[in-house]
């Protein structure tokens, strides 16, 4: 699995030499010139008199120099500091490489310094601009990272959960061969199994409390969205159970079955043939049933 610092070795690199060259800019520095003493005003209005701005060459920091700063802030763990440099490069060198480069440096900075916000405005931000840079699967990888980075636990809100997935879900579909679909495949599984699990969790809940109809809703969404989640065999099981405790027994006996056909060996389905027996009944699969269909639609039925 690779990390994001260490895919930014594409970036953490000397400048080519045509960037090297220092520039100077102008700047007027005011300095007036007051009237001698004794002297008519008329004076000040003399085309031959003392210069009265003077004019001063500033010489400005090499852009290269300004990226090795960057990096040397890097290297000691400041994230916030490097950051700081890199924009620098926009400012002083817009539309240029440097420009380019510093942004994805900003935003790769960013997120080391757990700045995941900041990271994630930047990373769009370069997205926008750069739309067909080689680099540009790095800006969406680190954004979703920012994203992931963020996920709670289960007993949470999960809109950043569902960010993570729908930026590395884009990633792989934009960017099928960059090196960082590997990774974001891995990403996608765990941030749908969160999902799902949290899923699980409203949807134990309302069982626990005999709200029946609140937990099959729940329950049915982990198996229309998340069905290859660890969490599938459970949701079947929990179906059996709310259905039971709704009075539709072929519904239930139908969870059963589809917990029996695609996961013969798990615990689960041991715990839903018992439950059913208890009642005097069979797994028994209708297969004009929703949770019938539902894995019929994806092959596993």
């Amino acid at each position: 699995m690779m990390s994001a610092y260490r895919a930014s070795h594409l970036l953490i690199r000397r400048a080519s030499a045509p960037f090297r060259v220092g520039f100077v800019r102008v700047a007027l520095a005011a300095l007036i010139v007051l009237p001698a003493a004794g002297c008519s005003s008329l004076d000040s209005l003399n085309p031959f008199g003392g210069e009265k701005y003077e004019t001063k060459l500033l010489a400005d920091v090499p852009a290269e120099e300004i990226y090795d700063q960057g990096l040397a802030r890097l290297q000691k763990k400041d994230g916030e500091g490097a950051a700081k440099k890199f924009a620098e490069l926009e400012k002083q060198y817009p539309y240029s490489q440097w420009s380019r480069k510093g942004l994805l440096m900003q935003t790769y900075s960013q997120y080391e310094g757990t700045q995941y916000d900041d990271a994630i405005a930047s990373a769009n931000r370069y997205i926008g601009l750069y739309p067909t840079s080689p680099e540009v699967s790095y800006a969406a990888y680190l954004m979703g990272m920012s994203y992931y980075k963020q996920i709670p636990d289960i007993s949470r809100d999960q809109e950043v959960t569902e960010k993570a997935l729908q930026v590395f879900t884009a990633l792989v579909q934009k960017y099928p061969k960059s090196e960082y679909v590997e990774d974001s495949k891995y990403k996608i599984q765990v941030t749908r199994d969160q999902l799902a699990g949290k899923e699980m969790s409203v949807g134990r809940y309302y069982l626990a409390r005999k709200n029946y109809t609140a937990a099959v809703n729940r329950f049915r969404a982990v198996l229309a969205k998340y069905q290859t989640t660890r969490h599938a065999e459970e949701a079947l099981y929990r179906l059996t159970e709310a259905y039971l405790g709704l009075g539709i027994a072929p519904e239930a006996q139908t969870a059963a079955a589809v917990l029996g056909h695609n996961f013969p060996d798990s615990q689960w389905y041991t715990d839903a043939h018992k439950l059913l027996a208890g009642g005097g009944l069979q797994p028994s699969e209708d297969r004009g049933s929703w949770i019938s269909k539902a894995f019929q639609k994806v092959g596993l039925g």
